[in-house]
């Protein structure tokens, strides 16, 4: 399907703060480009494939062998997973993680902020494939906001007469200079699942470090949800702090704030596993962890009719001290 690309920049061309165009694989890109720092957001996926603050290293790692094209998930990024996570519950051929990195989404806003950053806003193309997948009367949103920090909300309406349950992440690749040497703070206390070991529960001491395959679900890992009600079943009382990824080689910390979401899951393929994907290219899995914030597992959000739930995350870079 071809892209109206003078319509789109005529219509959400913020003063030239985004400019639409064929970007890798002739895929359909929003550049983003303001006083406060720069995004690539590719229309298929509402997918978020680079960021970085103005001056800085870039903060989300794209994949050096990333392949692009038109209904395949980008290896990179953050990639919205909508409306579960995982494998589904039930049948097996449809994609993991959801469709909804994998198709096109509209654009139906944008704004140039007042501070000097960009607003973007998306919405799910709806199609009969989709509801084929997903036979429920819903909507999802995302909406991009790009300045010294990145603000990502993953907005689900029920527009049905009937609860819907869904699982959502936005599953995003942090850019580090060697995870090996890095560490993972905010986690310590939480329960997770370790899905490299069979899905045993265990429970996080310390920091994380990195230094084998790691794909762990830590449950509980906020306090509230977007509507303030206690989540915490475990002997956790108090709200996780920030989840901080420390980066010695790089000098700093990515800062990752989130609300409404219920759990967090810490990802890396390592040597083997990244070798058999074929889009990581040579050791790329050294220069990225994925830290996501979910509802997973345990943790799906349940939306009454007419209702909605909001993921919301805020990613910003600090010096390390």
């Amino acid at each position: 399907m071809s892209t109206d690309f003078d319509s789109l920049n005529r219509t959400f061309g913020c003063g030239g703060q985004v400019v639409f165009k064929a970007g890798p694989g002739g895929l359909a890109v929003a550049e983003v480009n303001n006083a406060h720092g720069s995004a690539v957001i590719a229309l298929q996926g509402a997918h978020v494939m680079t960021w970085a603050p103005r001056n800085e290293a870039p903060v989300i790692w794209l994949s050096k062998a990333a392949k692009f094209s038109p209904g395949k998930s980008i290896r990179g990024g953050v990639p919205v997973c909508w409306p579960w996570f995982g494998p589904h519950a039930t049948e097996s051929v449809f994609p993991g993680h959801g469709f909804a990195r994998t198709v096109m989404w509209d654009v139906i806003e944008a704004q140039a902020m007042a501070d000097g950053g960009t607003r973007l806003s998306f919405r799910i193309r709806q199609d009969d494939a989709i509801r084929a997948q997903w036979p429920h009367a819903s909507e999802a949103m995302n909406i991009v906001t790009v300045g010294k920090t990145l603000e990502l909300e993953l907005v689900t309406r029920n527009t049905g007469a009937t609860a819907i349950t869904v699982g959502d992440a936005f599953h995003t690749y942090f850019e580090v200079s060697d995870i090996r040497h890095c560490r993972i703070d905010g986690l310590e206390g939480c329960p997770y699942l370790d899905k490299v070991d069979g899905g045993k529960r265990k429970q996080q001491t310390g920091p994380v470090t990195i230094g084998t395959e790691v794909d762990r679900i830590y449950l509980d890992s906020t306090a509230e949800t977007a509507t303030g009600a206690s989540l915490h079943r475990g002997p956790r009382l108090d709200p996780i702090a920030d989840i901080l990824i420390d980066d010695p080689g790089l000098k700093r910390r990515i800062r990752i704030a989130k609300r409404g979401s219920r759990s967090s899951v810490v990802w890396n393929p390592w040597a083997d596993k990244a070798a058999k994907m074929g889009d990581f290219g040579a050791n790329g899995y050294l220069n990225m962890v994925c830290v996501e914030s979910s509802n997973a597992a345990d943790d799906v959000v349940t939306i009454p009719a007419g209702g909605e739930h909001r993921l919301w995350v805020r990613y910003s870079v600090e010096p390390r001290g």
